[in-house]
């Protein structure tokens, strides 16, 4: 007859049991290495970004500064050497303008030009002083309403009370009669007005 140890169903059981706390051993290892691993790759990648100091905080400001300034000076050169180039340009254009402005003027002044030439060229073979007298009276008539049409005036003084606004007094003579005294008898030189603006004043004997 066959005895049954009683204890044989314990001793099966054993084994597995210590298999399982292995198991259990390992795998709280395992968790402990990870989570080691993972504390040590945070702390590696802490160390890898140190934290500023203020000095260099202040190094890296300094720097930004400085590429600001730099590119707000090639800005402004840019802008002063555009402006400049406007400048010129615009001086030239100014001086082209004063230059031709008298141009229309001058070439209405061409045909009083040739009617001089002409009265020049035809005075040497003319003997009567009225026929040559007459050609000077047109030309200057022609020449009057040329600068009338431009706005220039001659100025009419003889007579007139010495007015220091309109003329300058050259000389001054005893006047002829009481009521000459204080003005103007005789014109040297012509005043004349442009748009009712004094471009010449008037060179006048004044009575006293």
């Amino acid at each position: 007859m066959a005895f049954k140890n009683p204890f044989s169903s314990t001793n099966k059981e054993k084994p597995a049991m210590e298999q399982e706390e292995l198991k259990n051993d390992k795998g709280a290892t395992m968790n402990e290495t990870s989570a080691m691993d993972e504390q040590n790759e945070t702390t590696t990648d802490t160390e890898a970004v140190p934290e500023l100091t203020e000095t260099e905080r202040l190094i890296l400001d300094l720097e930004s500064k400085k590429s600001e300034i730099s590119a707000l000076n090639d800005k402004y050169l840019r802008l002063f050497a555009e402006f400049d180039n406007f400048r010129k340009r615009t001086a030239k254009e100014k001086l082209e303008m004063l230059q031709m402005a008298g141009v229309d003027t001058l070439k209405n002044m061409l045909p009083v030009m040739d009617d001089m030439e002409r009265a020049i060229t035809n005075n040497a073979t003319i003997k009567d002083a009225e026929v040559i007298k007459q050609g000077m009276k047109l030309i200057h008539q022609k020449f009057s309403k040329l600068m009338n049409d431009q706005g220039v005036k001659a100025m009419h003084v003889k007579g007139e009370p010495f007015d220091p606004e309109f003329h300058e007094a050259i000389t001054k003579a005893p006047a002829p009669t009481a009521n000459l005294k204080g003005k103007v008898l005789d014109v040297i030189e012509s005043g004349y007005l442009m748009n009712d603006k004094v471009i010449r004043y008037a060179k006048v004997v004044v009575g006293e």
